[in-house]
């Protein structure tokens, strides 16, 4: 999966010399905690984010003292060194961006242009589909042997019942000579796939169900 496949492209952005009372408005109107600042093109020059607006702000006790700080334009608290991203990025890669720099948000740039952001949340949705978890169905998770094939030798005992797989993730094991995999299946009854896994030699990690006969 790919960044444009998932990135939302209504993207609410401000100029360098909008206001941060300006910001904060908007903020609170669209529901949102991160805003990309752009120029005259829409070539992304910076970000300014929920966090550095109450960092801005004065404090609840001095607002009539200093109501001219919320009058300053965003280029005065924005931040310039943004990480982007390219709307061909692949989701795995943008995860691991948003990992390694800690950041919430990922403005997408294209010929130089702003032309979609990703958040924390589009990641988590986008995990969730790709995981299955949203759909009615069960986990089973297999300790196979580390070895090339394995995964569509295991993938055919299901495919034996007719029993569709919704995803699979990959783990590995403390024993670097086994690894762990996760299917996601469409199915509320695991029972008869449990026991063929572990007639088939298999080691079922979860769920861990009594021995049973299918």
């Amino acid at each position: 999966m790919i960044v444009e496949q998932i990135m939302k492209t209504n993207v609410t952005t401000l100029q360098p010399y909008n206001t941060i009372a300006e910001a904060a408005q908007l903020l609170k109107q669209q529901h949102i905690r991160h805003i990309p600042i752009v120029d005259d093109d829409n070539c992304l020059i910076g970000l300014v984010t929920d966090r550095d607006i109450r960092d801005a702000s004065p404090s609840i006790f001095h607002v009539a003292d200093r109501l001219e700080d919320l009058q300053k334009p965003v280029s005065t608290i924005m931040k310039t060194d943004v990480i982007t991203g390219h709307p061909l990025d692949f989701v795995e890669e943008v995860a691991a961006l948003f990992f390694e720099h800690r950041i919430s948000c990922l403005p997408i740039v294209k010929d130089g242009k702003l032309i979609g952001i990703i958040t924390e949340t589009d990641l988590l949705h986008t995990l969730v589909q790709l995981t299955g978890a949203h759909q009615p169905s069960s986990q089973i998770e297999v300790k196979v042997p580390n070895l090339s094939g394995i995964l569509s030798e295991v993938a055919a005992i299901f495919g034996k019942r007719n029993i569709n797989i919704s995803s699979v993730l990959v783990y590995p094991d403390q024993d670097e000579h086994y690894k762990i995999l996760v299917f996601r299946i469409q199915t509320m009854n695991p029972i008869g796939i449990i026991s063929d896994l572990k007639n088939a030699g298999y080691t079922v990690l979860w769920p861990s169900l009594p021995e049973v006969s299918s």
